[in-house]
């Protein structure tokens, strides 16, 4: 990619999408393709062909989606599965249409299976069964790697896939009905301050292990892999660390100055207990995370209290 060509960002502003238009106008990039739902329904076919014979992009960044956390996923399986499968059809045929020389399709490293060795190699995608809890949006998201594979396999196009472990930072989403693990906890956390509140509750055990990345991180590896990646196989990014939830808990505790206690209800789902995934690959091509945890958090905080907070 260079500074003149026409970059297609979709799902701009989401948290992976807003921070890769930062990145690519930190570069330098000056003729980037930002539309917003308002101006393209991207489950509209019609609409999706119209927009890239109009603009005609040279280079693809497809991170729109429906995302959320257990409860969303749980409760809303038809709109997880429905609106992220006509979004990634739509978009990827209409960029082999008209001629797009490449595109990065963002996955997730929750449409693994359920049950499988840790930490995860990328060969592990449809081995067994998936989590139940997240089943929809992981249906979807794997149709979408798949159509990649099968255009660069019949067309011989350049579609690449990518998967992402989870992620945190600034741009997340700290709606409670709908927002991931580590933003629920510190809103959770900064509101129980804020009221003075003695607890907090976290769903689940506490027990279970997860990865996080720092979005800045993911960026920087999602623009590596655009520019030197040119292979049919779909790769991890990730920190290629993991903790438990409880230790994760104690982490944002620290950082937004929480001086409760948490508990802990084992009514609610834990999800798969643990998931990390394996970054070798990824790390064999010359890229490794550089944003400590902790550092990543506190960026994350300052957002909030300076950003989200007031918009919410």
């Amino acid at each position: 990619m260079n500074i003149n060509d026409k970059i297609l960002i979709l799902g701009s502003t989401g948290m992976v999408g807003s921070s890769i238009v930062r990145r690519l106008k930190s570069d330098g990039c000056i003729n980037l393709l930002t539309p917003n739902r308002a101006t393209l329904n991207l489950t509209n076919q019609n609409e999706v062909e119209t927009y890239f014979k109009k603009n005609k992009p040279k280079y693809v960044f497809l991170c729109s989606g429906r995302v959320g956390g257990i409860y969303a996923n749980s409760t809303f399986p038809v709109e997880f599965l429905y609106e992220n499968m006509m979004m990634e059809l739509n978009v990827i045929k209409s960029a082999y249409d008209n001629g797009v020389e490449k595109l990065l399709f963002t996955g997730s490293s929750c449409i693994f299976p359920k049950v499988c060795d840790q930490p995860i190699k990328e060969e592990a995608l449809l081995s067994s069964a998936l989590e139940p809890t997240n089943e929809g949006y992981a249906i979807a998201k794997i149709a979408g790697i798949k159509l990649c594979q099968a255009y660069n396999k019949e067309y011989g196009s350049n579609f690449i896939s990518v998967l992402p472990c989870s992620l945190f930072g600034v741009g997340d989403n700290f709606d409670l009905n709908n927002s991931h693990l580590m933003p629920a906890l510190m809103r959770k956390m900064h509101n129980a301050k804020m009221n003075n509140s003695k607890t907090v509750e976290i769903w689940g055990s506490g027990k279970p292990m997860r990865e996080f990345l720092y979005i800045d991180d993911a960026v920087d590896a999602i623009m590596f892999l655009m520019e030197t990646y040119n292979s049919n196989e779909l790769i991890n990014i990730g920190a290629g660390v993991d903790r438990t939830i409880s230790d994760i808990a104690e982490i944002i505790k620290n950082v937004v100055g929480f001086k409760g206690e948490f508990v802990y209800n084992p009514e609610k789902p834990d999800g798969v207990f643990r998931k990390v995934i394996d970054i070798s690959k990824l790390e064999n091509l010359g890229w490794s995370p550089k944003v400590k945890f902790e550092d990543g958090l506190k960026r994350m905080y300052d957002y909030f209290l300076e950003d989200a907070i007031w918009i919410m």
